[in-house]
């Protein structure tokens, strides 16, 4: 078999005689164009040389012998002509190999382009693939140069789409806003309608700061459109189902349990429930509050004084249970080796170590490792010591455990190293004994605030200084100090800052209702405002949540989860 150029832009297959039959009947069984031509008692069934018009070359030849290689050369600068070329020769096994790598290879820069290709040779499947891959990875193909080419019906398309994935409505409204300004005389008088596809309302206000100083409203015919927007983002009346929006996973912090006293300290509630922090809304002036959404339940017993890790993405509340936020279900794991409060959990090489703790009365040294693949328990190398209320980081691959009371209920300065083949090493000590304290990994060094210290076993203080340990110098030093005792409290590290959420003052046995958040840039705490419910020994971490429909207004505000 043999492709050649002949005159007037044709090109021809020869088939050579030693082969002839062998060659017809591979491209009759792979092309329902030979197939016909061969078996139909065409005239082309009794020649030697085929004249095919207007085919290339190159691509003739590419195609025909991925039936004998299964294998075709694709890139995308020549895979549109060759996937043209054989829907024309309806050749199947080139036409899998088309389809496998344009789907298999789509990108931001090529969906569009993609989306086209089969929108001109109505390939509905190719279509719903295309179109699919540009709504879930919209902002980044809202980035490239062809998006601003859409037609505006396709553009209106993808924006009411009720599958688009975003991360913010920002994101939505500054996809709009470049599209417009790509061809600012004929597409203003579009934007109205495009910002009808716009959900003001669900945006914080951060948020609509960026909105509001955007240069389209220099033009001074979109000053009403502007202004309808901006009650449309104050108006407590708008329509629910006017503010729906599938979000992208992003990361929240996350409560789990806890224990809150009665305010007047008769009675205690312990929690089985998890909250998450929705958003951040501002105020005037400095003024910030948490927004704070229910996740969920913990199955069975209500904890505080409990441990959780993330593990990828699974939440595992110790002991016993982890959670599948993506599926929104809580799976059994096997109990730890022994019972143990006020300890602490750390990931390391993909395992969980549980570190020292307390039970009844008794402080404990024991440390075990879950492999969740097995899903067992094994013990690992004891502490030297004899260790509750300490706090446990991974560092720099190395496990750092910090303060902590001993089996005098003391409270200690100590930090070592821990490995779980080899045990402790000590570190630099805290400047001051410390327990019930709050420590996370910001950066390269690790944060501590609040807690407890004592000198004695008759007397405890509140802690409200806070300390920073760096270990390329093995050294702590102090850093601005908490407003408030933040005694048994949460912790997480989200969008590099420091979060202690809730506690407690073991001085007058008050709850500590405030969230505050460190911020290494300004060095200072901020107030974060209220805490949602439990405020005392529970724990925090942070999760990537599973995409959510947002159904929001300032008089029933919900949540609904969107699987």
């Amino acid at each position: 078999m043999k492709n050649q150029k002949t005159e007037r832009g044709l090109y021809k297959l020869t088939l050579w005689p030693s082969a002839l039959i062998f060659h017809r009947v591979m491209l009759a069984a792979n092309s329902d164009f030979f197939r016909g031509m061969f078996t139909l008692d065409m005239k082309e069934s009794h020649q030697p040389c085929v004249k095919l018009p207007y085919l290339s070359e190159t691509e003739l030849e590419l195609i025909i012998g991925s039936s004998y290689t299964g294998v075709l050369s694709l890139s995308w600068s020549c895979v549109f002509e060759i996937t043209s070329t054989s829907l024309q020769l309806q050749y199947q096994p080139a036409l899998t190999l088309c389809f496998t790598f344009l789907q298999q290879e789509m990108n931001p820069d090529s969906c569009l382009d993609v989306v086209s290709f089969a929108q001109a040779y109505q390939i509905p499947d190719l279509l719903e693939i295309a179109d699919d891959f540009v709504l879930r990875q919209f902002q980044n193909v809202a980035c490239t140069s062809k998006f601003k080419d859409l037609p505006a019906r396709q553009l209106l398309r993808y924006l009411n789409s009720l599958s688009l994935c975003v991360p913010s409505e920002l994101v939505v409204f500054e996809a709009v806003v470049t599209w417009i300004l790509a061809q600012p005389r004929k597409r203003l008088r579009l934007a109205k309608e495009l910002m009808k596809t716009v959900n003001f309302p669900l945006m914080t206000f951060k948020e609509f700061k960026e909105v509001r100083y955007q240069n389209l409203w220099s033009d001074h015919n979109l000053t009403e459109l502007y202004e309808a927007i901006y009650e449309d983002f104050c108006s407590n009346n708008t329509p629910l189902q006017n503010q729906c929006r599938i979000y992208l996973p992003k990361e929240s912090v996350v409560l789990i349990g806890g224990d809150h006293i009665s305010p007047d300290m008769a009675s205690r509630s312990i929690s089985r429930q998890l909250w998450f922090g929705n958003s951040l809304r501002n105020h005037t002036g400095v003024k910030k509050a948490m927004e704070w959404r229910h996740l969920g339940e913990m199955p069975e017993t209500a904890r505080f004084g409990h441990e959780v890790a993330v593990l990828h993405g699974l939440l595992y509340v110790f002991g016993g249970k982890k959670y599948d936020p993506l599926q929104n279900v809580w799976q059994c794991i096997q109990e730890m080796l022994e019972r143990r409060c006020s300890f602490s959990v750390v990931v390391l090489d993909e395992k969980l170590y549980a570190i020292g703790g307390h039970c009844e009365l008794y402080h404990m040294d024991s440390v075990e490792c879950y492999c969740p693949t097995t899903n067992t328990w094994s013990l690992s190398r004891p502490l030297d010591l004899p260790l509750s209320g300490h706090v446990a980081r991974v560092c720099q691959d190395q496990i750092i455990v910090t303060g902590g009371r001993n089996s005098e209920s003391l409270s200690l300065a100590s930090t070592f190293l821990y490995h779980p083949q080899t045990g402790s090493s000590p570190l630099a000590n805290l400047t001051q004994p410390r327990a019930h304290h709050c420590m996370e990994l910001l950066g390269e060094r690790l944060y501590v605030a609040g807690g407890i210290s004592s000198h004695d076993s008759m007397t405890t203080t509140d802690l409200l200084t806070c300390e920073v340990y760096s270990p390329a110098a093995d050294s702590w030093t102090a850093f601005c100090s908490l407003p408030v005792p933040h005694v048994g409290a949460g912790s997480a590290v989200l969008e590099g800052k420091f979060y202690v959420l809730g506690g407690y003052s073991q001085e007058d046995f008050s709850d500590t209702t405030i969230v505050h958040r460190y911020d290494p840039h300004t060095q200072r705490w901020e107030n974060m405002g209220k805490m949602p419910g439990p405020n005392n020994d529970l724990r925090a971490s942070v999760l990537c949540l599973p995409h959510l429909i947002p159904v929001w207004s300032w008089s029933n505000p919900s949540w609904v989860y969107f699987h």
